[in-house]
């Protein structure tokens, strides 16, 4: 499968995904020079009177986005910070998302992305390991920042409110969500300034061009990579780049089945903070001059539906969780679909059932795809086109490719088990600060190892089978069982601890803990509550197993596997 030619390319041989491509899709991309932050630039200026985002019923266009992103990026800059310089973002899918986001982007900047649920241990990592400088934040998480600031780089601090850009409704919307639904935690965090006194305060400065090229760093996006300590995939803006483009040809063959409609309309559902949301939504949403739907809860699958009533979408990104729990709410079953052109799956496995209710309800097929944060994310896609759900991940998408490799780096035949491992354009340049993890995850000929086991049909199609890694998939996020344990055992009251994912109808999987206890007194709630503490929503377990004893190797390391058994 990785026979080259002379000159190193693989041979068409070597790619059998190539006969199985949809017509008019090309088998490799140029990926452009620059930035970013020009494409988003460009798109803005060749929109200028669309709708970029909505949310909550409140629309900006894309002059608006422009004029008030490069007022945000100015502000920045206004502050000292040095091109290439961190700042996270600590928020939910609200209108201030795109803003800060291209605002850091086009100021020569490095987003970190947070996600919003972590707790002050999680959050304290993140900022330390990236170094970040600057952080943008809803009010809803600022008391988590209070807790660990003090022990970070980071010196500037926004604070975003939920109404901030809805005009008058915001102050409705800031007092419902602060004094009826309490969802601002006491804070108090001295010296931050508040996101639209930013705004105001740059409406008299000036972005000052800054040189970015493809080799700048663009994103960090935190995952566990192989070993559970959270590490930052560092996306270059030329992987980024790359992937938008990439899926934007890919998409094409969507609008051979229905006609490409004048104004495309997105939903977004998914958190821009998560690399898939980020990148189809945000990056290759605007590069199209669509409309993004922007819903900051999905998990309140009535106001959801609710939401959805309003529109006429054609692209709806999703996972399995996502699609399933839609399903089940009579609402939903009553919309309007005839808009819908695509449905991407990504994230974790689309069940198959789930797949064929989906067509069934909707009249569209749900189109899966894989890729991973290392990968900006999307490596694999099944076609657009055509009505056939393959249960794959789907081929390699231009400029990609797969290979299936034993434990000895050795490619394996068509039909045979081994990891995949990627190589492309949008692979990241590394782990942040981490050549040894780096070392781990990149062969020395350039393929990412992704800790997913599968085979490749003789299509070209990729089935994955398993995962070589203990990682737990919850809803299309990474749980480390290292972490877990890690956290858990410094209870006082736990001797040892081992974590595994168990199956979920819900979430795909949810982690477990097998616990042997040093005070006989601990109970399940009192071990529940520790982990609500200290770990986010999605990695808490869901059950907890007493044990006399844990299974060890001879060296004494505890075999996760039989525990599986």
């Amino acid at each position: 499968m990785g026979s080259t030619k002379g000159d190193g390319e693989p041979a068409v041989s070597a790619r059998p995904w190539l006969k199985s491509y949809p017509a008019g899709v090309p088998a490799e991309v140029t990926v452009p020079q620059g930035s970013l932050g020009e494409l988003l630039a460009d798109a803005c200026k060749k929109n200028s009177g669309r709708t970029a985002f909505i949310c909550m019923g409140k629309s900006i266009t894309y002059a608006e986005l422009e004029r008030q992103s490069a007022a945000f990026g100015a502000w920045l800059q206004s502050r000292g910070l040095a091109k290439g310089a961190r700042v996270a973002i600590m928020m939910p899918n609200v209108l201030q998302y795109p803003v800060a986001m291209m605002g850091i982007l086009r100021a020569g900047y490095t987003v970190v992305n947070v996600n919003p649920l972590y707790t002050p241990r999680e959050l304290e990592h993140q900022l330390k390991d990236s170094g970040a400088e600057a952080i943008v934040i809803l009010e809803n998480f600022a008391k988590t920042l209070q807790a660990v600031v003090a022990r970070t780089s980071v010196r500037h601090v926004v604070v975003a409110t939920m109404g901030d850009m809805l005009g008058i409704k915001g102050l409705l919307v800031n007092f419902v969500v602060r004094r009826v639904k309490k969802l601002v935690p006491e804070w108090s965090l001295p010296g931050h300034v508040p996101f639209n006194a930013v705004l105001r305060e740059a409406g008299a400065l000036t972005l000052k061009p800054v040189s970015i090229s493809g080799d700048d760093v663009a994103f960090l996006q935190y995952t566990g990579g192989t070993t559970g300590v959270s590490k930052g995939a560092t996306l270059l803006h030329r992987n980024v780049l790359a992937n938008v483009l990439q899926l934007g040809v890919w998409v094409e063959d969507a609008f051979t089945e229905k006609p490409r409609p004048a104004d495309l309309v997105f939903i977004c559902a998914l958190p821009l903070y998560h690399i898939f949301a980020l990148t189809v939504n945000a990056l290759m949403g605007m590069k199209m001059g669509a409309q993004n739907v922007l819903i900051p809860n999905p998990r309140d699958i009535p106001g959801f539906v609710k939401e959805l009533g309003k529109y006429r979408f054609h692209i709806l990104p999703g996972l399995n969780t996502l699609f399933n729990a839609l399903l089940n709410n009579d609402d939903f079953r009553k919309l309007d679909f005839s808009g819908l052109i695509l449905s991407l799956g990504g994230g974790m496995a689309v069940q198959r059932g789930i797949a064929e209710r989906w067509k069934q309800v909707t009249g569209n097929k749900i189109t899966e795809g894989y890729g991973l944060s290392e990968t900006s994310p999307v490596a694999t896609a099944n076609k657009v086109s055509g009505n056939e759900f393959t249960g794959t991940i789907g081929l390699p998408i231009p400029s990609t490719e797969i290979t299936i490799r034993n434990d000895d780096g050795k490619d394996m035949p068509l039909g045979e088990v081994g990891e995949i491992c990627i190589r492309g354009p949008q692979v990241m340049a590394g782990y942040w600060n981490r050549p040894d993890e780096t070392a781990k995850v990149m062969s020395a000929d350039g393929f990412f190892k992704s800790g997913d086991m599968g085979f490749m049909d003789e299509r070209g199609y990729t089935k994955i089978v398993d995962r070589k890694k203990d990682m737990i998939l919850v809803s299309g996020f990474n749980v480390y069982p290292n972490e877990l344990e890690e956290v858990v055992a410094l209870h006082p009251g736990v001797m040892e601890v081992a974590a595994i994912g168990v199956p979920d109808e819900h979430s795909g999987e949810a982690p477990k803990l097998f616990v042997v206890r040093k005070d006989r007194n601990l109970t399940v709630e009192q071990l529940l509550a520790y982990c609500r503490e200290n770990l986010t929503g999605y990695k808490r377990p869901r059950h907890i197993e007493f044990r006399d004893s844990l299974p060890k190797t001879p060296v004494g390391k505890i075999l996760r596997r039989e525990l599986r058994g």
